[in-house]
């Protein structure tokens, strides 16, 4: 019984974040400038899924109710998080690098704390199936594939940021976080 409630948990959790991925959003077009970044996220999450799952039914682990607890926690706090960023953004939201000509230059919710809070969402989701199916092997090799790809994309996103908004988005740089939340919320 605990093997299906592991398993389906983590198969639950993708299922919901394809589905996520998958919304349709009243949001205005532009010009996406790259989607190699979106193909590798979308890898990443797709291998930590299998590759959990192996090392779940490999490692045969004890029940842990507290990674357990931890995992939905993450899943939970990923969710919310990128529900959050995306109601925030509004129309401007996108799963690519994409800025628009009346781009809007956005602060509030998770944006006060941290530039980029749908990235944090996506490391988050990553540790929930870490955590449900005990699998740190899979996460520090997919972690392998995943920390490049998020670096070129924040340096993508962050070029194209700073060409729209200029020295108002360098400010914004200087004293917000870029993906990880360390500081207090920023005006």
């Amino acid at each position: 019984m605990v093997n299906w409630v592991t398993i389906g948990s983590v198969l639950g959790i993708y299922l919901a974040r394809m589905v996520e991925l998958r919304t349709k959003r009243n949001t205005v077009a532009g010009l996406v400038q790259e989607t190699r970044t979106l193909r590798c996220f979308v890898l990443t999450g797709t291998l930590m899924l299998a590759g959990g799952i192996g090392e779940y039914f490999w490692q045969r682990p004890d029940w842990n109710p507290v990674t357990f607890a931890v995992g939905w926690g993450c899943a939970i706090g990923s969710f919310s998080l990128r529900r959050q960023a995306i109601a925030a953004l509004g129309q401007f939201w996108s799963l690519h690098v994409e800025i628009r000509d009346h781009h809007e230059f956005v602060r509030s919710g998770p944006f006060r704390w941290m530039r980029h809070p749908t990235y944090f969402s996506m490391i988050l989701e990553l540790l929930s199936a870490a955590f449900v199916l005990q699998a740190p092997v899979t996460l520090g090799l997919v972690s392998l594939l995943f920390v490049p790809a998020l670096v070129e994309r924040v340096r993508l996103e962050e070029a194209a940021l700073v060409e729209k908004f200029g020295d108002a988005y360098r400010a914004y740089q200087g004293r917000t976080p870029a993906v990880i939340p360390w500081k207090g919320p920023q005006a």
